[in-house]
């Protein structure tokens, strides 16, 4: 799993929102134009997408730089954010979904977040205006969120002087409430955070029965309705499961959702392609991860093949 997640470590200072100019944007052409489909990162860490229709065997690439972490799809499709990491500087970026400029949003160290670090997980909120993410505040301190406009400006700390960390955060489907894994340190996220995307209290949720932390990520399903998240069990292995949720906590158990029950499987970064269908990594026995679709319902189901030598997946949009 450690190679899967690729951490990120990061130091430097970067311009807001401007072009990234060290060979970024552009991209080869896939055999469709990105309508909706997923986003993922392949081995050379560039950002790929391939259309629903299209042939998942011949993606489009859109960065071509390498040091790409965690793609997220805007609600309308028409652009991703991610991770970058140059050297010792990481920064939020975005790159439109049929391919284009690449431009810098935030970075490490900018004047704006003071010593953030190690940015995490951006996701946009559903009206497209901002986005939440992230981050570390100094060596060895713990994890927050933050916001910030889709042009890089207006940082906010969503979770000031926190002494839990959160990871990846997802919105609910009004906006209001981001869901994010917490714990007391970022190897061991066993809550949900129920965070106010205005900034406020955040309210914890334990996991409950088998699922001893969360290992990347947790998500809210388009009508708001469940959550799915990569759960860490006591043989080291990861699952998908799924759960009721509202906007302040859990309702009844979490569900596997394959049956998939061999120790050398490893299923990760679940992301919502319907409110009944989830596509997240499968990798079985080391080899290279890819991703799978699979039904959610209330019995654990087999899954199909979705898309070839493909890491971090997010489907977009719902």
């Amino acid at each position: 799993m450690r190679r899967w997640l690729g951490a990120v470590v990061a130091l430097g200072l970067l311009g807001a929102c401007e072009p990234f100019e060290d060979g970024g944007g552009g991209g080869t052409t896939g055999d469709v134009l990105f309508d909706k489909g997923f986003a993922f990162v392949r081995g050379d860490r560039n950002i790929y997408v391939v259309d629903d229709d299209g042939d998942p065997n011949s993606p489009q690439r859109l960065t071509t730089s390498g040091g790409a972490y965690t793609p997220s799809i805007s609600r309308d499709g028409t652009s991703i954010v991610f991770v970058q990491k140059a050297g010792t500087t990481t920064s939020l970026q975005t790159v439109p979904t049929t391919g284009g400029t690449v431009a810098t949003l935030l970075s490490s160290n900018d004047a704006a977040c003071g010593t953030c670090t190690n940015f995490r997980g951006p996701t946009f909120s559903p009206d497209g205006r901002t986005i939440v993410f992230a981050f570390d505040r100094g060596a060895g301190s713990n994890s927050s969120l933050a916001r910030i406009n889709v042009n890089g400006s207006g940082f906010t700390e969503l979770t000031p002087g926190t002494t839990i960390s959160y990871g990846a955060p997802s919105f609910f489907p009004n906006g209001n409430t981001v869901l994010a894994p917490a714990g007391n340190n970022t190897f061991q996220y066993n809550q949900l955070a129920f965070v106010p995307a205005a900034g406020g209290s955040p309210t914890y949720v334990s996991l409950g029965n088998e699922v001893l932390a969360i290992a990347n990520r947790a998500v809210v399903s388009p009508d708001g309705r469940q959550v799915a998240l990569d759960g860490r069990l006591s043989s080291g292995s990861t699952r998908i499961f799924v759960g009721n949720v509202s906007g302040t906590g859990l309702s009844g158990n979490l569900r596997r959702l394959t049956d998939y029950t061999a120790s050398t499987v490893q299923e990760s970064f679940p992301s919502w392609a319907s409110t009944t269908s989830l596509g997240f990594l499968f990798n079985d026995s080391g080899g290279d991860p890819s991703i799978y679709r699979a039904p959610v319902s209330s019995t654990a189901s087999s899954v199909t093949l979705a898309v070839p030598a493909a890491n971090e997946p997010f489907y977009g949009p719902i």
